[in-house]
């Protein structure tokens, strides 16, 4: 535990200057003993944790909430868009009819099978425990003919049938979040039929020539507290004390290991008195200790909530655009940061998210203020696929209105300006007469907006496309 921390970091300064004076000159000052970290090193050593293990905690806490309607291994598919009631993931889409499922590859590898969807575009990508997209099989990677794919686990030898290609994941744990291309609710009907031909297998039913039989609604993992099911996962994992958030961290780690890349943080959990598999307890620390541990998980906390606030990524304008999404390396601030405004973000390559909090001023996006986003003629959004702007209240969470409109983009029937520019309108009244064919309801206080660019084109890869600011209208 942290109250060996102390003990620990003398024994690492006596175990240096032992190693130095066997190596060394023979001529040497009398070192001072090293002093134990002090309570301000053990509160900044907690925020740091906390930082690298928010993802991961928050996946988890998502998959009880999401696997306690569906068994692991089911695909869940969403048949109408969701509205404003819809809390389980934060910044939902109203763009594709998700295909989402919760994957344990503790009990061996399962098949992925995926009919031809006759050129409309979808994609599966599949995340591991760390939030880091590590396939994204689809119309952008394999085109839309029928394909079926083995997903292993990390620890997994053997062979496949033929005619399926592997897919190896990093972690046990594994969150598909498949999107099909829907344009409007017409469109429903095409899209479930494509939805019905998605399938899911043990690798072991396959062999047998049987068919998958689901799993009962149970954790794939040791919990280490009760999770709700009715409260948003975000606002669970916010609500934890240190000792329990780390007490979950820790017990997710054996079956999904942390990168190579992550051994300097591997090191620092290990001082800090985080065992894999065990029990995080703050009861035996001195209370000053104790206080700083609790304090660096909530600074840390903090810390995220307020750069999302802020925004980030590179800037185009007003907007914040994250060219680095789905694999993270070691950019552990920016992957919890990303967990919490939108946890299953894509790959670049598959969608980017511009995103804004503030008008072309710089002040917060209100209601009580109207606004218009322009697009010159030539300039909307490049994409290969679709794009469209979705706005979220301060919960990242749709915002109820008349229309039940929570996003607007190219597939709608927008009605242009006689120069072949567009202008949508934002605001909370409804504008007067043809205007409401381009009105994106706003609530009448704080939200913010995000764009999604499916499969963007390379002028907006690199950064050469830039979003045009959000102008308040006086």
């Amino acid at each position: 535990m942290i109250i060996s921390l102390r003990r620990i970091a003398s024994a690492l300064a006596l175990g240096l200057l032992l190693s130095a004076c066997a190596a060394g000159p023979q001529t040497f000052a009398v070192p001072q003993p090293a002093s134990p970290p002090s309570d301000a090193a053990i509160k900044a050593l907690s925020a740091q944790i906390f930082v690298y293990a928010y993802p991961l905690v928050l996946m988890d806490v998502t998959r009880e909430v999401m696997s306690a309607r569906v068994p692991a291994n089911t695909f869940s598919h969403k048949r109408s868009f969701p509205d404003a009631t819809f809390t389980d993931v934060v910044s939902p889409n109203a763009d594709t009819l998700y295909s989402m499922a919760w994957l344990d590859l503790s009990e061996g590898p399962v098949i992925l099978s995926l009919p031809d969807t006759h050129g409309r575009y979808y994609l599966m990508p599949l995340m591991d425990a760390w939030t880091n997209v590590f396939a994204s099989p689809g119309k952008r990677t394999a085109g839309t003919k029928k394909a079926v794919y083995a997903v292993t686990g990390p620890m997994w030898n053997g062979m496949l049938p033929p005619g399926v290609t592997e897919i190896r994941s990093p972690t046990e744990m594994v969150w598909l979040i498949g999107r099909t291309q829907t344009n409007g609710k017409q469109d429903y009907a095409a899209v479930h039929r494509l939805q019905d031909q998605y399938r899911l297998a043990p690798l072991s039913a396959l062999q047998r020539g049987g068919k998958a039989r689901p799993r009962p609604a149970e954790a794939m993992l040791p919990e280490a507290v009760p999770v709700d099911v009715e409260t948003p996962p975000v606002e669970q994992v916010a609500a934890m004390d240190a000792q329990a958030f780390f007490t979950r961290f820790a017990e997710l780690l054996p079956a999904n290991p942390p990168a190579a890349a992550d051994a300097a943080m591997v090191e620092s959990i290990k001082k800090f008195g985080i065992v894999p598999g065990k029990p995080f307890s703050v009861t035996a620390l001195e209370p000053s200790t104790a206080r700083a541990v609790q304090e660096g998980a909530t600074t840390a906390l903090a810390g995220i909530v307020a750069m999302a606030k802020r925004g980030g990524g590179e800037g185009d304008g007003k907007w914040a655009v994250h060219r680095d999404l789905g694999n993270y390396g070691t950019a552990y601030g920016k992957r919890a940061l990303v967990a919490w405004v939108g946890l299953g973000a894509n790959l670049p390559a598959d969608a980017l998210y511009p995103s804004t909090r503030v008008d072309a001023a710089g002040k917060p996006l209100n209601g009580a203020n109207r606004y218009v986003l322009h697009f010159n003629k030539g300039q909307m959004p490049p994409s290969t696929a679709f794009w469209s702007l979705t706005l979220y209240n301060d919960k990242q969470a749709f915002v109820a209105n008349p229309l039940n409109r929570y996003a607007i983009g190219d597939r709608d029937r927008l009605r242009f300006n006689r120069d072949g520019s567009l202008d949508i309108y934002i605001q909370n009244a409804r504008p007067a007469g043809k205007r409401v064919a381009n009105w994106l309801p706003a609530p009448p206080d704080g939200f913010n907006l995000m764009m999604r660019v499916y499969w963007p084109r390379q002028v907006m890869l690199d950064g050469t496309w830039r979003a045009p600011p959000v102008m308040r209208v006086e």
